[in-house]
């Protein structure tokens, strides 16, 4: 498994905003769609193309085009929606599934309770939204479905990262596994405190997002 820490101004300003805990949720949802669309550029870098030939108003050029079959977006519920909007600005051709989990607060346990994938990923890259990599529960669930469903390659975006959770994915997709499995994170935070969330993170990010329910 590889880590990808996006390290741009643009990236790192935006993220700073979205810590301060005067932000509004409309600011919030606001910065989270930028800042996506940010890391997606970086997540996509690798994307399959294929080589084509179009004509432009003066002759022939040689350029690329996204190969099929088209990659899959996968937010998790509900915090991943909030980054749905910004991935689709940048891979508006992708297919979108859904997967929802809950994580248990005492245990730190995330239980599936709803999933809407496509039952065949054969040949297909996956892009996993989920704003926090805490424990890494719930990526190693979501990844864990991709791959058994055939993914090629499997990208996770996550506007933040502890140091916990990306070596729980580190352990569970390691280099003997045959499909790729990258996470692509704005920061790593020092790491998680004993109710499971980042420190110093940005509070819960769906809460932030969406209100408190």
């Amino acid at each position: 498994m590889q880590t990808l820490v996006v390290d741009h101004p643009l990236v790192a300003h935006k993220l700073t905003a979205m810590r301060d805990a005067r932000t509004d949720s409309p600011a919030f949802r606001r910065l989270s769609d930028e800042l996506v669309t940010l890391l997606a550029y970086e997540a996509t870098r690798r994307i399959r193309v294929e080589q084509v030939r179009v004509s432009t108003p003066i002759g022939q050029a040689e350029g690329v085009r996204l190969a099929k079959p088209v990659p899959l977006v996968v937010p998790v519920l509900r915090a991943g929606l909030g980054m749905l909007d910004g991935m689709a600005r940048l891979l508006p051709q992708a297919d979108v599934g859904f997967v929802g989990l809950a994580r248990n607060e005492e245990t730190l346990v995330a239980s599936t309770y709803a999933t809407r994938l496509p039952a065949d990923l054969t040949g297909r890259e996956a892009f996993v939204l989920d704003p926090m990599l805490a424990t890494g529960g719930t990526l190693q669930t979501v990844i864990a479905m991709l791959v058994a469903r055939g993914a090629a390659a499997v990208t996770a975006i996550c506007l933040l990262a502890a140091p916990e959770g990306v070596a729980r994915l580190a352990e569970a997709f390691g280099e003997d596994l045959p499909v790729p499995v990258r996470v692509v994170t704005a920061a790593m935070d020092r790491g998680l405190d004993e109710r499971g969330y980042i420190v110093p993170g940005l509070g819960d990010a769906g809460d932030r997002l969406f209100g408190a329910v």
